[in-house]
């Protein structure tokens, strides 16, 4: 039964968060909410390592989620469930499309839905920086509204990606420095 409903959370998130890994961020607040399987601050651990992992964001999360609530399988399903969709909707717009690629409505379509992903991917980034600068639990579990240490390593890389010559180092750098900071401050 678990990884039935792993499967049916993920191919809806599969099949409505259209843009990307960041635009699955909302549907895994939701999915975390209403299943109990993890919390905000677990989402913000899985989007961290999922951006630190090779391969895409909104995959890495399905099999992260499936592999710790339903191991081996879990995550080989979530997996599944998430870019069935895709694959669906693929096949049968890949037959479609060339017939209808000319057609202005197709054009709008199209046109219409960046403004919709690129609302999805700023509101989950909006998401995450409160969940991450504004509420904080520490290890004795009191939760602190402001985490002046994520603060203060947020605002000191946006100053330090205005150097033109640190914008060139390739992003393994970043997450490096991203990964010392963690232990030195226990971010």
């Amino acid at each position: 039964m678990l990884l039935l409903r792993l499967y049916f959370e993920f191919f809806k998130t599969g099949l409505f968060s259209v843009g990307g890994g960041l635009a699955t961020i909302p549907f895994l607040q939701k999915m975390g909410a209403a299943t109990g399987w993890f919390t905000d601050a677990d989402l913000t651990t899985m989007i961290a390592v999922s951006e630190s992992t090779p391969g895409p964001m909104g995959v890495n999360m399905a099999t992260y989620v499936g592999f710790s609530t339903g191991g081996v399988p879990g995550a080989v399903v979530a997996t599944l469930g998430l870019v069935s969709p895709c694959i669906l909707v693929i096949l049968i717009i890949a037959g479609f499309l060339q017939r209808f690629r000319q057609s202005r409505a197709v054009d709008a379509v199209f046109r219409g839905l960046r403004p919709a992903s690129t609302a999805l991917i700023a509101v989950a980034g909006l998401s995450v920086a409160k969940s991450v600068l504004l509420f904080h639990q520490d290890a004795a579990g009191t939760v602190h509204t402001f985490y002046l240490p994520a603060v203060l390593l947020s605002v000191a890389v946006f100053a330090a990606l205005q150097h033109k010559q640190l914008k060139k180092l390739h992003p393994i750098v970043f997450i490096a420095a991203a990964a010392v900071a963690g232990v030195v401050f226990g971010l």
